[in-house]
């Protein structure tokens, strides 16, 4: 269940709440550019609309460039396959002030391609700057741990 494509930003960025794990709707050439890790979900975001969720903005290039249909579009919109459930607690943590919905990766579990969704709320600067500050203690106390 290794990550094939993985949203870098998503722990710099944002304080992740929750995750939730979902399917999503693909076409065939794209399930393989995806298993080739190629795609990106970097800016990409989840809303709710209609009783649906669906990926805005996730770039997944075709598979074979020239062999491609003339009307493929990278960054369309992608629908993620939930229960009701989940929709509508998703559609409530969406109209909720501060609160965003975004992609951490996708991945392969059996024969399908799942995607990882974390409800999320965005850092501040001082934010991002603690948490760089904690990284390099701790890789200075591996450091020093390591040579004794």
């Amino acid at each position: 269940m290794a990550d094939l494509i993985y949203n870098k930003k998503s722990q710099v960025n944002y304080e992740i709440l929750e995750t939730l794990e979902a399917g999503i709707e693909l076409l065939g050439p794209e399930v393989k550019t995806i298993r080739n890790g190629q795609g990106s979900l970097l800016g990409a975001h989840v809303i709710v609309r209609g009783g649906e969720a669906f990926i805005i903005a996730s770039n997944i290039p075709p598979y074979q460039i020239k062999n491609t249909a003339i009307d493929y579009d990278p960054k369309r919109n992608r629908r993620i396959l939930l229960t009701k459930n989940e929709i509508s607690k998703l559609a409530s943590l969406e109209a909720k002030r501060g609160l965003t919905i975004v992609p951490i990766s996708m991945y392969s579990k059996g024969k399908k391609i799942k995607v990882q969704i974390a409800i999320v709320r965005g850092k501040k600067k001082f934010d991002k700057r603690e948490d760089i500050k904690t990284r390099e203690v701790n890789r200075d106390i591996r450091r020093e741990f390591k040579d004794r």
